[in-house]
């Protein structure tokens, strides 16, 4: 579809659908999937485009022009892959057998919680893969602690991406470097990562974040809203998902038994796996300057297929293994498939045009930092999507905050710079149309919309305090 400069209000309302009617109907699929179909109305309509045209092609025309990238292509196998991996290591009883060893400790609620919170910040290098990694390791020990499944979910949330954005070493930061350069004096990638380092003591909101994990999990902070709710729930009754609850996972995974007989080798089957994927992830980095993460699974898919096989399980068992692992991928797939729908309909109807114009007025040299922060918090809400709004916001941010201080990089640059990436992380974490809330649920195996529910307090008062800060930062800067 065209692009187009802006609908006005209009453009918010496939975002604000299918937000309020993943919480009335407890579908988000059903809820993306109407909020698609009538953004592709109204954009149709707004084009000049016949109506029954535009019902009968708009949303296939939608799908085909989002789904077939490879944006979403390499998100897709990245998920399939890991899905096939969770498989295979629940095939193997490595799973089992590292939840057993961790449980052999006898690692209290406070120390399963925090066990899960350390494991999230080791694996910074992806957000991707961050939370499905700490949900499926951590599942099975967090259960028999009577840990919600809402809060695992929670603390493999606030372990990928506010990690990932606060680490120079990983894409997000070469990322948010590139969108620099060519700005102001930003000349060369260099000088776009030396500003990235800058602002990262300036990036509120994912330190704000990773430390209220920490909090919680110890029990400094007492659990709060729906949150707590759901922790009594779970201690007091044993049931980790709440009554209804449907986990954002396919049964292949979660009901999968070890094979008959097979003696579990936990480093062979699991620890090693996992190095294999660090060491690939990393390196890549390193050579490339981009971390092949999807390269690196689909290498460790074809180590344990082998493995598996030379250790003496059948190959038709290993097979349907596989096979039970991209049906247990499924539901997290298709969920993500429309929730990039939803992101592209918002850059068609022009979202992020209008989000911006209504702040205008509101951007001074003292409140520069706080409204870039609320605006890219808003249009991430809205679209589910923090690199896009990194895409979008940075461009428009970062000239304003140069012609307020002379195009030199001061202090307003920078905090500017940190409030846009710091903005986009918090909206993108209260939004139920985000691919790592998406994973979360998935990894954790929770209710999406539960996971949501009770993430949504613990993000909002981690906003509030860096607003908060950006408000007080700009007037001893401005």
């Amino acid at each position: 579809m065209e692009e187009l400069a802006s609908l006005g209000f209009i453009s918010v309302i496939p975002a604000i659908l299918a937000i309020v009617l993943s919480f009335a109907t407890k579908n988000t699929i059903v809820a993306l999937a109407i909020a698609c179909i009538t953004g592709t109305t109204l954009t149709g309509l707004a084009q000049g485009t016949n109506l029954l045209e535009t019902l009968l092609l708009g949303f296939p025309t939608l799908l085909k022009e989002n789904l077939g990238n490879t944006s979403f292509s390499w998100v897709m196998l990245l998920n399939t892959f890991i899905g096939i991996l969770v498989a295979y290591f629940q095939k193997t009883g490595a799973i089992q057998g590292f939840s057993q060893w961790v449980h052999d400790k006898h690692l209290s609620r406070r120390g399963a919680q925090l066990a899960a919170w350390v494991l999230g910040m080791f694996v910074y290098f992806s957000d991707s893969f961050s939370p499905l990694f700490v949900g499926c390791t951590m599942r099975s020990i967090t259960d028999k602690a009577r840990i919600s499944r809402e809060k695992l979910a929670y603390i493999a949330d606030s372990t990928s991406a506010p990690v990932s954005v606060l680490v120079p070493i990983t894409g997000w930061a070469a990322y948010l470097s590139g969108l620099a350069v060519g700005v102001g004096c930003i000349a060369t990638q260099e000088e776009g990562s030396a500003l990235f380092l800058r602002a990262i003591p300036f990036n509120f909101y994912p330190i704000f974040a990773v430390i209220l994990v920490g909090l919680i999990g110890s029990g400094i902070v007492k659990d709060y809203g729906p949150m707590k709710r759901a922790e009594q729930r779970a201690m007091e009754t044993g049931k980790v998902l709440a009554d209804g609850a449907q986990p954002l996972v396919g049964k292949e995974l979660t009901g999968m038994e070890p094979y008959p007989g097979f003696k579990p080798r936990v480093f062979l089957n699991f620890l090693l796996p996992v190095l294999m994927i660090v060491t690939v992830a990393v390196s890549t980095y390193v050579v490339y300057k981009s971390a092949k993460t999807m390269e690196a699974f689909l290498l460790v898919v074809i180590f344990m297929t082998v493995s598996m096989m030379l250790q003496g399980i059948p190959f038709k068992e290993v097979m349907d293994t596989l096979t039970n692992g991209i049906k247990g991928a499924l539901p997290a797939v298709i969920l993500l498939a429309l929730a990039y729908s939803v992101n592209g309909l918002s850059q068609t109807m022009g979202t992020a045009n209008y989000i911006i114009s209504l702040t205008q007025g509101l951007l001074t040299p003292h409140l520069l930092p706080c409204v870039i922060f609320m605006v890219a918090a808003v249009m991430a809400f809205a679209t589910g999507s923090s690199w896009g709004t990194f895409a979008i916001c940075m461009p428009i941010a970062l000239p304003l905050a140069f012609s307020m201080s002379g195009g030199e990089v001061t202090q307003l640059v920078v905090a500017v710079f940190a409030a846009v990436a710091g903005g986009g992380v918090f909206g993108d974490h209260c939004s139920p149309l985000s691919d790592t809330t998406i994973l979360s649920s998935m990894g954790s195996a929770s209710d999406h919309l539960d996971h949501v529910r009770t993430q949504l307090p613990y993000a909002l008062t981690c906003g509030a305090l860096a607003a908060a800060a950006y408000l007080v930062l700009g007037f001893v800067i401005g």
